[in-house]
């Protein structure tokens, strides 16, 4: 068996990479298109848009890793079968399980880098090319301003605002924690605010002092409070980061911010629980896919594509409809990060016990 583990590796590796190649050129090619109407609509420099598109890579990388394993794993035990080599494995009494074990532990190499990757490199990369596009829409009279980021002042201070209108000048959701010279952390809320330079004006909101465990000292309501700022609003553009720019550890940290705060996390938490269920994706897609190469020999190469899309598509629609949940509060944000999970290594293993019966 160890001659056999060596030659489906040589067979999954073939297949693999020009997979990665392949797909990675696919995604890039529609994200040039994208970035090519910055340079048309916003008059960006093409040295700036080229190197957003460089930034980008990684993270297109890990979109095409799990694909890349799906597809390997499915062309190539469907070659084993259609050339009559699994036939004579399976003859000698090996399980499948065991003939598909090469495959499944190359899966999981490929699902820890793809960790690898999202938590070392892949929020750093998009930092720097959100980074850059943010800067560049600084130029505009009227840069667009994202809803749903952090972004951090002087004098450690943390900002974070639902939502913005940059036609009125309004905000919807804010958070400021404060940490400065003071031993004890300052939290501001409130439901709503406006800016006009270096001014931000917040309504309804409450103002609290926090001890170094997080319990509340001090707790006070406003009806209206005027917050100077250092800077202009537009300065802090380079400092936002949304979920997919951070590292877990950094999006815990907002986290406990939040729950200082006594501002409802259930959307993030989810979001922190789901940067390590994600890159399962490949490891689970094999474990699916396996067993169905066996019909995908018989049935041609358009039931392997379909079946690639298939799983595919139903891993991210579960995946995207447990998250709404979780982050609704419905069901707990970790079961809602791996739920989908769950059932696709159920279902792997009932069709491993299958392919054996």
């Amino acid at each position: 068996m160890t001659i056999v583990d060596r030659y489906a590796a040589r067979e999954f590796a073939g297949p693999f990479f020009a997979a990665v190649a392949g797909f990675t050129i696919i995604l890039l090619s529609s994200l040039l298109f994208e970035l090519t109407d910055l340079i048309v609509e916003k008059r960006m420099e093409a040295a700036t848009v080229a190197w957003m598109l460089i930034y980008r890579i990684p993270g297109v990388i890990v979109v095409s890793l799990p694909i890349a394993v799906l597809f390997a794993t499915l062309i190539s035990l469907g070659r084993l079968v259609k050339d009559s080599e699994l036939i004579i494995l399976l003859g000698t009494g090996t399980p499948f399980f065991r003939i598909a074990l090469p495959f499944l532990a190359a899966a999981a190499l490929v699902s820890a880098a793809t960790f690898a990757l999202n938590e070392r490199v892949v929020p750093a990369s998009n930092h720097r090319a959100e980074r850059l596009f943010r800067e560049a829409l600084f130029r505009d009279p009227l840069p667009a301003v994202r809803e749903g980021v952090f972004f951090r002042g002087p004098k450690d201070r943390f900002f974070y605002v639902g939502e913005v209108d940059r036609r009125t000048r309004t905000m919807k959701r804010v958070m400021i924690y404060e940490l400065g010279s003071d031993p004890y952390p300052t939290v501001i809320t409130a439901a709503r605010g406006t800016y006009e330079g270096r001014l931000w004006i917040l309504y309804d909101g409450t103002h609290k002092r926090l001890d170094e465990r997080g319990f509340t000292l001090e707790d006070s309501a406003f009806a209206r409070l005027e917050y100077p700022m250092a800077e202009e609003f537009e300065v802090y553009l380079g400092n936002q980061k949304t979920t997919d720019e951070m590292t877990r550890q950094e999006l815990w940290q907002h986290i406990e911010l939040f729950r200082r705060s006594g501002l409802e996390v259930h959307r993030f938490e989810v979001d922190y629980h789901m940067k390590a269920a994600l890159p399962m994706a490949g490891f689970l897609w094999a474990l699916v896919g396996a067993p169905l190469s066996l019909r995908s020999a018989r049935s041609g190469r358009f039931f392997g594509v379909a079946v690639s899309i298939g799983v595919a598509f139903l891993y991210f629609v579960l995946s995207s409809f447990f998250r709404s949940l979780g982050g609704s509060g419905l069901i707990p944000p970790l079961v809602a990060a791996w739920l989908t999970n769950i059932l696709f290594v159920a279902a792997g293993a009932y069709l491993l016990y299958r392919v054996d019966r």
